[in-house]
C-alpha cells in the first residue's frame, strides 16, 4: 500500500529550513573558491574533448572542503615523465548558492547544475583543481531533497587553454605554462609593446600576446598565437600601437620551459640526417626564419 499520508517526507519549509542551515554552515565552516566555467571554441565529437578551450570568467563562491587532513590521491610521485603532482579534493557547495552565484551569471556548457571539466581555483592553497565528476545525491535526499552538490577534482594540468578570468592568479596559469616564442625585429620601428596587450600581423592577421618587450634587442616574446607571423610583416600592438617588422623568430623554441630540447633536437637532426634528396613523406626542418 502507499506510504502514510499523515507522516510526510519532508514540507517544503523544512526543505527550506535544512537548505538555509546548509548554507549557513558551509559560509561558517568553508573557504572561499573561484568557479571557473569552461567554453568549448572547437569540439573534438570522436575524442570527446576541446584542446582550444576557453575560461573567460570566475565567480567567487564558498565551499566546504570534505577532506580536512589534506589533499587525496596519490601526492607527488616520479614517473617516467618526471614528477607528478596528483592532488585530489572533494568541495562541497550548496545548490542555492551556486544558482545565485555562478548558474545565473555564467554561461554553462550545461545549465543548472556545475559542469566536468570546469575549474575550481582554491586561493589558500594557490591551486587550480579540474572537476571530474559532479556528485548529486550525497546526503541522501534528507527530507525528500538534495542540498549539495559534491565536485570531485583533481589538480588542473594546462594544455594550452586561454585563460582571461581577471583573476591574476589564474591567468598567470597561462602566462606562465603556455608555449612562447621570441620574434626578432628589423630595425627601425616605433614604440613600445605593453605586457598583456595583444598584438596582430599586417599580412598574415595573426595575433598573439604579449609576454615580455626587449626593446634594446628588439625581441618580442608572445604566446597564445593563432598563427605563423610572415617574414617580413609589420606587427602592430593593439594597445600601444607600437609597430615593428618581423626579421626572425623559431616556433619551436619555446622559451617557457627550461627543459624544453626541440630546437637543440631539431638542430643536432639537420647535421646528422641527409635531406638532399626528396622527401616522399614530406620536407625536413622547422628551424628557418619562416617556422
Amino acid at each position: 500500500m502507499a506510504t502514510n499520508s499523515f507522516f510526510t517526507q519532508g514540507t517544503t519549509g523544512e526543505q527550506d529550513l535544512v537548505g538555509n542551515l546548509v548554507v549557513e554552515q558551509i559560509k561558517m565552516f568553508g573557504k572561499d573558491v573561484y568557479y571557473i566555467p569552461r567554453t568549448l571554441v572547437k569540439n573534438d565529437s570522436v575524442f570527446g574533448e576541446d584542446t582550444l578551450s576557453q575560461f573567460n570568467g570566475a565567480f567567487l563562491i564558498e565551499a566546504y572542503i570534505e577532506d580536512a587532513s589534506g589533499f587525496r590521491g596519490d601526492g607527488d610521485m616520479f614517473s617516467k615523465f618526471g614528477v607528478r603532482i596528483s592532488d585530489q579534493v572533494t568541495f562541497i557547495i550548496s545548490r542555492t548558492r551556486f544558482t545565485e552565484a555562478v548558474d545565473d551569471n555564467a554561461q554553462l556548457i550545461v545549465e543548472g547544475r556545475p559542469n566536468e571539466g570546469d575549474l575550481i581555483h582554491f586561493p589558500l592553497a594557490n591551486k587550480t583543481f579540474e572537476i571530474q565528476f559532479v556528485e548529486h545525491e550525497v546526503p541522501f535526499y534528507q527530507l525528500g531533497k538534495v542540498h549539495v552538490w559534491g565536485l570531485r577534482c583533481e589538480l588542473f594540468e594546462y594544455s594550452d587553454e586561454d585563460f582571461d578570468t581577471g583573476v591574476a592568479a589564474v591567468d598567470a596559469i597561462e602566462v606562465d605554462f603556455s608555449n612562447a616564442v621570441t620574434v626578432n625585429f628589423a630595425a627601425g620601428g616605433s614604440g613600445d609593446f605593453t605586457v598583456g596587450e595583444i598584438v596582430a600581423g599586417g599580412t598574415s592577421n595573426v595575433t598573439a600576446e604579449v609576454k615580455s618587450w626587449d626593446s634594446s634587442n628588439r625581441q618580442l616574446q608572445v604566446y597564445n598565437r593563432s598563427g605563423i607571423f610572415t617574414i617580413p610583416e609589420t606587427v602592430t600592438g593593439q594597445t600601444s600601437s607600437a609597430a615593428w617588422t618581423t626579421a626572425s623568430y623559431n616556433t619551436i623554441n619555446n622559451v617557457n620551459s627550461e627543459f624544453d630540447q626541440n630546437f637543440a633536437l631539431e638542430t643536432t637532426a639537420d647535421g646528422v640526417i641527409d635531406f638532399t634528396e626528396s622527401n616522399p613523406f614530406g620536407e625536413f626542418g622547422n628551424k628557418g626564419t619562416t617556422i
